[in-house]
């Protein structure tokens, strides 16, 4: 492992647990019933301003702040009210790994924290994180945008070259990659992503941090 990296900065949805959990699926299901429901958006264009959205303003969130005046905390309460249960379980395998793991591991996420400590506790591995840095925290910055990644450095007094991105966002790795911190993509399986690395589950990356070079 390169003797300068510092931080494990890790993406929370579709990334510390797998994307055939459900879990994105549901939330996205939840975005699209906010938009019919509180918005009146009809159902039959609500798919196609999303990808607009997303292309634009990197969530949908900060799409629907901008063009609808949506109170974020309302939104995010309402995609986020899902029993977890149904999508998630303790994940011993990933606690232990996260255990051994020497790196100050940080959520870097669109999402807000709440969201975040309820998946973390429900996998049980909250503990692990000394940082939650959350939508709230980047002042609504998202990631890909470039300010959102020197927000997150400033506030950790980090290099890039002192940070490892793992993600699951080929745009979001992107950023990362042009401004110098190390890359990780995790379960794209076309691995067509630019990323530094690949690994298919987040239980990979204690191997390979293993065979990074110095």
């Amino acid at each position: 492992m390169r003797k300068n990296l510092q931080y494990a900065l890790f993406d929370l949805d579709n990334t510390l647990y797998p994307k055939s959990s459900g879990l994105m699926g549901e939330i996205g299901n939840r975005m699209n019933r906010y938009m019919v429901e509180r918005l009146g958006i009809g159902e039959e264009e609500v798919s196609r301003r999303r990808v607009a959205f997303l292309k634009k303003w990197g969530t949908t969130l900060n799409a629907l702040r901008r063009h609808y005046c949506v109170d974020p905390d309302e939104f995010l309460d309402y995609v986020h009210d899902i029993r977890l249960n149904r999508y998630l379980q303790r994940d011993p395998v990933l606690d232990g790994m996260l255990h051994r793991l020497k790196l100050r591991k940080i959520v870097f996420t669109n999402a807000d924290a709440r969201h975040a400590r309820r998946v973390l506790s429900h996998t049980g591995i909250l503990q692990h994180f000394e940082m939650i840095f959350d939508i709230h925290m980047l002042d609504f910055i998202n990631k890909p945008d470039r300010r959102a990644y020197l927000r997150i450095l400033d506030f950790i007094d980090a290099r890039p070259e002192e940070c490892i991105l793992i993600e699951d966002s080929p745009s979001n790795i992107q950023t990362a990659k042009e401004l110098g911190m190390v890359t990780v993509m995790v379960g794209n399986e076309d691995r067509v992503d630019g990323a530094h690395y690949h690994i298919q589950n987040i239980t990979d990356f204690e191997d390979l941090l293993a065979t990074i070079p110095e």
